[in-house]
């Protein structure tokens, strides 16, 4: 299990977003790595974050794959920075999110080297900035996914060592509302109350979600007003919207306009701000053809489940292409310093992908 002291030299790495001198040190040491392995290294530099690593492979007639995870992780230095394990976990930032998914990856592709001698075909991208939501990784994930027929990203597994195969969608939106001041005492009927205006459109926001279908609308943040006697002259709604088809989001974005637009009192007037930071990946034939074949190669069921949450998975899947997330190993408490990955599902994930690869390398295809 020399692949455990790997992942501790890279959880030791501070390697929080934000720390670019610490991302770029966890990316020199992957990049020694892969290239000692016939991997060669394009380097996306970046000035405040840390760079993005493209390694490359050798190209023949085939199917091209992405393997896809990221380096950066959620915690400043002094915060978060021991490694230490038991008999069945290993706790440290990253082990499971996703340092341990990236070492996962590696060891597959060492396996698949040493057998073969060479790589071809595949693709490794580490990006630096996912876990403040790849605001500017996802410019060049998107413009790379075209590349590929198939992706396989290395986030944490299910707990049942499920697959991913559908995440939510989700944007961050502002409305800005402006009204009119007026001193509450004297001249009351001469204000226009934009905090009024808000109250209306939080319950009509609140209303666009549908549990069910797993939409959910959220009014996170409300900020307006000057003070108990001044009639409201300006406030903010910051929302988010998560849901799991295309038809939700644009039902979703045609609902914001038009709540936007609408002066619950009058005289007010709004504006709408904010973006979809991840397009939903929404579960497709293709991926149960693909998990067909894969079970078949690696003789083992491979269970799947849809999550709410959201990864680098969602732009590759919105670029048509074929995408499995969830290779990384089981783990738990991620985010927090309590983070921990099952010892026995590195073994299990990388013995899975070593047969994936090593069968793509041999015919090309799956």
């Amino acid at each position: 299990m020399e692949y455990l002291k790997d992942l501790e030299t890279i959880c030791k790495i501070n390697s929080f977003t934000q720390n670019k001198e610490g991302v770029d040190a966890v990316g020199k040491q992957m990049r020694e790595w892969l290239e000692t392995i016939g991997f060669e290294t394009i380097v996306h530099e970046r000035g405040a974050i840390g760079d993005h690593l493209h390694f490359v492979s050798p190209k023949t007639k085939g199917a091209k794959i992405l393997l896809l995870g990221h380096n950066d992780t959620v915690f400043p230095e002094g915060k978060f920075e021991t490694f230490s394990s038991d008999n069945e976990w290993i706790y440290g930032p990253g082990v499971c999110d996703m340092k341990g998914g990236n070492i996962v990856a590696l060891e597959a592709l060492k396996n698949i080297y040493e057998q073969n001698g060479k790589i071809e075909n595949i693709d490794f991208l580490l990006v630096s900035d996912e876990e403040t939501g790849s605001d500017d990784s996802k410019f060049l994930t998107l413009k790379l996914a075209n590349d590929y027929d198939y992706c396989f990203v290395f986030e944490a597994a299910g707990e049942s060592l499920e697959v991913v195969t559908g995440r939510k969608g989700v944007g961050t939106y502002t409305i800005t509302i402006e009204g009119k001041a007026a001193h509450a005492g004297t001249s009351y009927t001469k204000g226009v109350n934009a905090n009024l205006e808000a109250s209306y459109k939080l319950q009509e926001l609140t209303k666009l979600t549908n549990l069910e279908i797993g939409t959910t609308v959220n009014v996170g943040k409300i900020t307006g007003g000057i003070g108990a006697n001044t009639i409201s002259p300006n406030c903010e709604l910051l929302l988010e919207i998560r849901y799991k088809t295309n038809d939700e989001r644009d039902r979703l974005l045609k609902a914001l306009d038009e709540i936007t637009n609408t002066s619950y009192v009058e005289g007010t007037t709004s504006t709408l701000d904010g973006l979809i930071q991840r397009d939903v990946m929404e579960p497709m034939e293709a991926q149960a053809t693909l998990l067909r074949k894969l079970e078949n190669i690696t003789e083992q069921n491979i269970p799947t489940e849809q999550r709410g949450g959201v990864s680098d998975a969602n732009h590759v899947a919105s670029c048509g292409v074929v995408t499995l997330d969830g290779w990384g190993p089981f783990g738990d408490g991620d985010h927090t310093v309590n983070e921990r990955a099952l010892k026995s599902s590195f073994e299990q994930r990388i013995a899975m992908m070593s047969d994936m690869l090593t069968y793509h390398q041999e015919h090309k295809k799956f």
